[in-house]
C-alpha cells in the first residue's frame, strides 16, 4: 500500500510511475468493475516514466528503464551507480520476482533483468523485497556481478529454463496477504477510492484473484 500522497504531503515532490500503468489500470478497472469515473490514462499521477527516460531529483540525474514481466509497468532506475530494480531480481539467494499477476509474462522478466544485468559489473542494486531465506538478515544491495554469478534463478539458466522455473514456482504461490487493497489504491497513486457519495471503500472480487 503506498504511502506516496502523504510523504508528499510533508515533504513536496511528484509522485512518478511507469507509463503503462495505463494497461494495469485497464486490466484492474475490469477486474474491480471500476466505473468511467476511473480515469484510465495515468492522469492520478504527476509523472509518467518511459524507458530512456533522464530527469532529475535535487543535483542528481537519473533514468529510467522499462522493465515488465512482474507487471507491464515495472520500471528500473538508476542513479549514479546505484539502480532500484523494483520487482524483477531478488537477492541471490531468493532468486526473482514472480510474474503470474494479469499482465505479467515470464518471457518479458527475463528479459527485462538481462536488460539490469547489461549495466557494468560493480553497479549497486537496491532492492524492493527480501523474504530472508533460512531466516538470515534481511539484505537490500547487492551487485551486478554478484547477480550474474549466484542468482538462483539466472546463474547459468538458459531462457527458456528461467520461464519454466519461474512458472512452476509461480504455481505453489499463495496472493499476497494486501493484494486486494493494495491494487485499489495504488493504481489511484495511493488515494483510497471513494464511491458516488464521498465514502472511501474498497471492493472484494472473490472468483476473479
Amino acid at each position: 500500500l503506498s504511502a506516496a500522497p502523504y510523504i508528499q504531503e510533508k515533504l513536496g515532490g511528484k509522485i512518478g510511475i511507469g507509463e503503462n500503468i495505463k494497461i494495469v489500470q485497464e486490466v484492474f478497472g475490469k477486474i474491480f468493475n471500476e466505473g468511467t469515473e476511473f480515469q484510465r490514462d495515468g492522469s492520478q499521477f504527476d509523472a509518467l516514466f518511459t524507458d530512456g527516460m533522464t530527469y532529475r531529483i535535487g543535483n542528481m540525474t537519473a533514468f529510467a528503464m522499462h522493465t515488465p514481466g512482474h507487471t507491464p509497468a515495472c520500471m528500473t532506475h538508476v542513479i549514479g551507480d546505484a539502480a532500484f530494480v523494483g520487482d524483477t531480481l531478488f537477492m541471490p539467494d531468493f532468486g526473482t520476482a514472480r510474474a503470474d499477476f494479469p499482465g505479467g509474462d515470464a518471457g518479458q522478466l527475463w528479459d527485462s533483468i538481462q536488460k539490469v544485468l547489461s549495466l557494468p559489473d560493480e553497479m549497486r542494486l537496491f532492492m524492493c523485497h527480501d523474504y530472508c531465506p533460512g531466516g538470515r538478515e534481511v539484505k537490500w544491495e547487492t551487485t551486478v556481478a554478484e547477480e550474474k554469478a549466484n542468482n538462483i534463478h539466472i546463474a547459468g539458466k538458459t531462457r527458456e529454463e528461467f520461464i519454466r522455473i519461474r512458472t512452476e514456482r509461480d504455481k505453489t504461490l499463495a496472493m499476497p496477504t494486501l493484494i486486494i487493497p493494495s491494487i485499489q489504491v495504488n493504481i489511484r497513486a495511493g488515494h483510497i477510492p471513494e464511491d458516488k457519495d464521498g465514502n472511501q471503500m474498497l471492493k472484494v472480487p472473490v472468483n476473479k484473484l
